[in-house]
């Protein structure tokens, strides 16, 4: 849940998890995208629209995609 404070969540387990996805460093590959969204999506249920949201990362990982530069998919990675 976010909060003024960042993002709080009781039941979503391991802290250390969520602090590893709010401190993920700017993807520069499509690996490194791969990665996060395979982090991030093990709390889907917690993120409502979850896919949604990641959608401009996941068009990153297609084949016909060039990787770099998209505005849309590096603010909502940022967000």
């Amino acid at each position: 849940m976010p909060t003024d404070s960042g993002v709080k969540c009781q039941s979503c387990g391991d802290p250390s998890k969520i602090e590893a996805i709010t401190d993920w460093l700017k993807p520069t590959t499509v690996t490194e995208v791969r990665n996060f969204l395979g982090l991030a999506g093990y709390y889907r249920r917690f993120v409502e629209g979850f896919s949604k949201i990641a959608l401009p990362l996941t068009q990153l990982t297609k084949k016909t995609v060039i990787f770099g530069g998209q505005k849309l998919a590096m603010k909502v990675f940022r967000n």
